[in-house]
């Protein structure tokens, strides 16, 4: 069977790949702890699913407009007001079928071949495959653990060509949970606004912060910023609802027609009662996010104390988001760790090879840091119950143990 060059050249998801292979132990007995999964273990809130019943018996069942329905617009309009301060009108606003599908179809309307887009590393895994499935290049720019996996000025400008056409950033970030401030964001934005290097800004953790910090983009900077910047967001991490598949963008309204052109000739509309069962958990009783939050924040200081007692691993405390990226480095110097590497010398590199030995030997999944731009790290979700993760750490660090 003859396939396409650009499906050739892309590798399955490696997040929902792992969660796949531990999903199937677990079929058969096996008892596994899965730190794969990028999703909250939290069920959707109540008055959300109401929302959705009440949609389905009321007929709300057909075909919607492409960019989704007004009301749920005005929604996200709303939100956007009163969460970031930004003004944003219907067709400013377009609503797709996930946070993936969004930055997927922007890649589409955007990119000509070779366009470049900067990609900070470590990053979320599907950026540069949708970028290269656009026939772009994604650029990658690697960041560094000592400056909380930041991107400064001077790295910036140096990976700068006259063909970049975009840049993304991820903030709070999957798979680091590094979340830029008001004052890191201002001493990008400027070079990114001189150079009309359009800004992705990726919004999809924006509500899982810690420590006190607040949420701010580069949109909510200045006007000018605003026009320079399409923001992607959706209900999946916020509210529990990531099989509801609904995310939604808002900027430049050209922009906006596009994608829901592109949208017209693929999927059509977001699923329509998904849509309905949206509003309510954007206008609605706000007060569950906090409550996941809070959870979070426990789960959080469990597994980076856990993780920081184990030799050889260092975790740095996430900003947002709900992942922990352990630096594994210090194990690949244990004295143990030669039999390890030669054991699984078929697989690509170190952070594969923990991996698989961690699946194997501990019967924990984790996902390797190589998919992420960094093979210095492993990522672990903290998406799962207190008892999952003091289980999963007490059997990652009895595996290291063996290693001394």
């Amino acid at each position: 069977m003859l396939f396409s060059d650009r499906i050739l050249q892309i590798k399955p998801s490696p997040t929902l790949a792992i969660t796949a292979v531990a999903n199937a132990m677990k079929a058969k007995g096996i008892d596994v702890v899965g730190f794969g999964s990028g999703e909250p273990d939290f069920d959707t809130p109540r008055f959300i699913k109401d929302a959705a019943i009440r949609a389905i018996e009321s007929g709300k069942t057909k075909y919607t407009p492409v960019g989704g329905i007004t009301e749920l617009k005005q929604a996200i309009a709303e939100k956007f007001k009163r969460d970031n301060n930004l003004e944003y009108s219907n067709s400013e606003i377009t609503v797709n079928c996930g946070g993936k599908h969004s930055f997927y179809n922007l890649m589409q309307i955007l990119l000509n071949k070779d366009d470049e887009v900067i990609v900070p590393a470590p990053y979320w895994v599907s950026y540069p495959s949708m970028i290269s499935l656009a026939d772009g290049n994604p650029v990658i720019l690697y960041t560094k653990e000592e400056n909380g996996f930041k991107i400064t000025p001077e790295e910036l400008t140096k990976h700068l060509t006259p063909k970049t056409r975009a840049i993304v950033i991820n903030s709070p970030s999957n798979p680091t949970g590094a979340t830029y401030s008001k004052l890191e964001l201002e001493v990008i934005a400027d070079i990114l606004l001189e150079k009309n290097i359009l800004v992705i800004s990726d919004d999809i953790y924006e509500s899982i912060l810690y420590d006190g910090i607040h949420f701010t983009n580069i949109a909510c900077l200045s006007e000018d910023h605003k026009r320079n910047t399409i923001v992607l967001n959706g209900v999946s991490k916020t509210y529990s609802m990531t099989g509801w598949r609904i995310g939604y963008m808002a900027g430049n309204a050209d922009i906006i027609k596009k994608v829901e052109i592109l949208q017209s000739q693929s999927t059509s509309n977001p699923t329509s009662i998904s849509q309905w069962a949206s509003i309510e958990a954007l206008i609605g009783d706000q007060s569950v996010i906090q409550e996941m939050v809070d959870s979070f924040t426990r789960r959080r200081k469990i597994i980076v104390e856990g993780l920081n007692s184990i030799p050889g691993i260092t975790c740095m405390n996430p900003e947002g988001a709900f992942y922990a990226f352990p630096n594994v480095t210090g194990v690949y110097a244990l004295p143990g760790w030669k039999g390890i590497a030669e054991k699984y010398a078929d697989k690509p590199n170190n952070s594969h090879r923990i991996t698989t030995y961690l699946l194997e030997e501990a019967k924990v999944a984790v996902v390797p840091g190589a998919e992420f731009g960094s093979d210095d790290n492993i990522r672990m979700s903290f998406a799962t119950s207190d008892e999952n993760i003091v289980k999963g750490v007490e059997r990652i660090k009895a595996a290291i143990q063996t290693l001394l």
